[in-house]
């Protein structure tokens, strides 16, 4: 008996599927929702809505974000895939109900769109992105195997966008690297916990993650330290309360919540208590996100 059965609109649907899958579907949709918000009420507060939705070249700036980064994520999958056979099976079969040609196809039609809707912005547009690119096959073709290096440089993949929003604005203030600081410890604690969660694929396939060259007892130390510097940033930005608004209480909230963390991860020894701690910082992100648009509302 089929799981799927063959039908016309199955042979159509599962591909489909398996791409929203491969290139992390609901990630970059929230990704899109941030960047828009992060324009109207972070980066350039004095437009309104608007004016932001009716500016063809932020449109194709993030446009170009996303399908840069799913390009990404399906080279990833492309180089992971027998990693992912061992930690994530089910994903790892989803993903596979397109061919790897298929993979690489998509991988070149996303970044080529990505390129050319870049290059409508301006030419540095198109040159920034070109680098994103090739950072992003850098990390997973060497840098992924790399001890350290591979969790500094998908954190800082991740904010990247918010890297190029900011120069689209012309908006690097100190307010803005202190909200980009704590994204990127927040991403980086993630893919720490996350090389936690996947310590028996990458110890097989080999990859010198911090946990495989570390071990878990000195991973959770490194954890430790990154999340006590997380707070550090929570703090400079609590000090601006004028300008956070009512994403004060956000920041307010994620001290506990940092502390809590800590104190789980040293409790923690199964694969599934690693995943619950993944999954509740991708929490903390997503709320992050929504708590944007009380920027807005002062305290």
């Amino acid at each position: 008996m089929r799981l799927f059965p063959k039908s016309k609109r199955t042979a159509i649907f599962l591909p489909l599927l398996s791409i929203f899958s491969s290139t992390r579907g609901y990630t970059i949709l929230v990704l899109v929702i941030a960047q828009y918000l992060s324009a109207r009420y972070i980066l350039a507060p004095q437009r309104g809505w608007a004016e932001h939705l009716l500016d063809y070249r932020l449109f194709l700036l993030v446009l170009a974000s996303s399908l840069a980064i799913a390009g990404g994520y399906l080279i990833n999958n492309f180089y992971d895939a027998e990693k992912d056979r061992i930690n994530r099976p089910q994903q790892y079969l989803l993903n596979q109900l397109i061919q790897p040609k298929q993979q690489l196809g998509f991988y070149a039609l996303f970044n080529f769109l990505s390129l050319l809707f870049s290059l409508v912005v301006s030419p540095r547009a198109c040159l920034f992105f070109v680098a994103y690119i090739g950072g992003m096959w850098l990390y997973s073709h060497v840098l992924k195997r790399t001890f350290w290096a591979s969790n500094v440089f998908a954190a800082l993949l991740a904010i990247t966008p918010f890297f190029a929003m900011g120069l689209y604005f012309n908006n690097l203030s100190t307010w803005v690297l202190y909200h980009a600081s704590y994204l990127f410890l927040i991403i980086l604690i993630r893919d720490v916990v996350k090389d936690l969660q996947n310590f028996k694929g990458d110890w097989v396939r080999g990859y010198q993650t911090t946990a495989v060259v570390f071990g878990e007892r000195s991973t959770k130390y490194i954890l430790s330290f990154l999340s006590f510097m997380a707070l550090a940033v929570v703090a400079l930005l609590l000090a601006q309360k004028d300008q956070l608004g009512g994403m004060y209480y956000y920041f307010l909230f994620c001290v506990p919540t940092l502390l809590l963390f800590v104190l789980v991860l040293w409790y923690a020894q199964s694969q599934k208590l690693y995943l619950w701690l993944h999954n509740g910082l991708k929490l903390l992100i997503l709320a992050g996100v929504a708590s944007i648009v009380f920027v807005r509302y002062t305290l």
